[in-house]
């Protein structure tokens, strides 16, 4: 087995789950290549001194690799998919941040699950991802996909922006605020989630449109099936407004229309046996916990 380890920063508290991942890792067998800018703070960090292989975002990952560990929170899942991309390759996530919906393994029990792995003890699931299409070249735009969410939002000005927006080119809504998301039921429960928007199952095959800080109180966050190819036109006084694509953001110049659908490609995550979302979530979300009574 051949696996490749993605982070973005270690502290102090958190090298040692990176020597941890190491170190098991090797105890299993299990071949090791390291994203270049990674691999530098772990020898910056002296969490290793042995020499491994290592990977960039140049270099095409098909076929080389059976699993991508990330190291990090769910944030460091969204930067690695740009690495990934359509390489069907599965993402197993080492949880060392906050909350960690995507991220699979928590950090106390590295060992164990690597061990999982090695022995084939896992499955995989996969998750839809959304594609944006503008009317016009977009500048520093080099991926057009996101797991969790597009978003819309205003730049330099406080002033509210107008999205009018469109399903399979019918008419939907003029959306006046601070901008609007679209979002998968992966990315329901994060920036959709803190606007007021629903938490989605994944696997349900719906997509959530939530207004940003809506002005016109009516606009509700709206679930529609995923084969919905939505459309926007976006005004405003400003000449720029900004689109994020999970933790990448661009400036687009006013003017340009907007279409966003389902990516004709999906990300694979590892899941383990005893975990289910419903129980991910009441973990997270502390639901049913009273501390009043302690």
């Amino acid at each position: 087995m051949k696996v490749g380890i993605f982070g973005q920063a270690l502290s102090d508290n958190t090298k040692v789950y990176a020597r941890k991942l190491l170190d098991s890792l090797a105890k299993f067998n299990i071949e090791v290549i390291i994203e270049e800018k990674f691999y530098n703070i772990l020898i910056d960090l002296k969490v290793t001194d042995k020499i491994y292989k290592t990977f960039s975002k140049d270099l095409s990952l098909k076929n080389g690799l059976d699993l991508m560990f990330t190291l990090g929170g769910d944030g460091t899942i969204l930067r690695v998919i740009s690495y990934v991309k359509d390489s069907e390759i599965p993402i197993v996530g080492i949880n060392t941040g906050r909350l960690g919906f995507m991220a699979t393994i928590p950090k106390e029990e590295i060992e164990d699950k690597v061990e999982a792995i090695s022995k084939g003890e896992y499955k995989i699931k996969e998750r839809e991802l959304l594609e944006l299409q503008t009317s016009a070249k977009v500048e520093n735009m080099p991926y057009n996909f996101a797991l969790n969410e597009i978003a819309i939002n205003r730049k330099e000005t406080t002033s509210m922006v107008t999205v009018d927006a469109y399903l399979n080119g019918e008419f939907l809504n003029s959306y006046w605020g601070d901008g609007l998301i679209v979002a998968t039921p992966t990315g329901s429960t994060g920036y959709s989630l803190s606007c007021g928007g629903p938490i989605i199952m994944p696997g349900s095959s719906n997509l959530v449109l939530t207004p940003i800080a809506p002005h016109n109180l009516y606009a509700r966050p709206f679930v529609i099936p995923d084969d919905t190819e939505i459309g926007f036109h976006i005004k405003g006084r400003a000449e720029n407004y900004l689109v994020s694509l999970d933790s990448r953001i661009v400036t687009v110049p006013h003017g340009i229309e907007l279409i966003i659908k389902k990516s004709n490609f999906v990300i694979k995550m590892v899941r383990f046996e005893e975990q289910r979302f419903l129980q991910t979530l009441r973990r997270k979300m502390l639901w049913g916990e009273d501390y009043r009574n302690e």
